[in-house]
């Protein structure tokens, strides 16, 4: 109960803190797919972008953790895991990528110029931010 709680507010600061959240919230500049295929593993990806900035977001929506998972990605450098629904802080299983830096390849993926290989834990949603 209080982990849902805690996940609710954190969701709502997290956006009213990133413009790539908010900026264009009902304009089809702010959304971008990644993958809306993947049903094989039941993983949505996607961007969403202001003019300067953007998060990546990845859904998994199975119960089961994906190791070495791959997306493409926009631009190289390094992302940080800023939001992990499936977190301890949230009561649960916390599985993911534990922020440390995940570095962009020169691997285009998915109709991306780059890519990043991912831990996506099960039944959750993470956003990654380019550091």
């Amino acid at each position: 109960h209080q982990g849902v709680q805690r996940l609710v507010k954190d969701l709502n600061r997290l956006y009213s803190e990133l413009s790539a959240l908010h900026h264009y919230e009902f304009d089809w500049r702010g959304f971008e797919w990644i993958d809306c295929h993947d049903s094989e593993n039941s993983v949505l990806s996607f961007l969403r972008r202001s003019d300067d900035a953007f998060v990546v977001v990845v859904i998994n929506l199975t119960p089961v953790p994906r190791e070495n998972y791959r997306i493409g990605v926009p631009q190289g450098g390094e992302y940080r895991e800023i939001f992990n629904s499936d977190s301890a802080f949230y009561a649960g299983s916390n599985v993911g990528n534990g922020g440390h830096p995940i570095k962009a390849e020169g691997l285009p993926w998915m109709n991306q110029s780059y890519s990043i290989s991912l831990t996506l834990p099960p039944l959750a949603g993470i956003v990654l931010q380019l550091s």
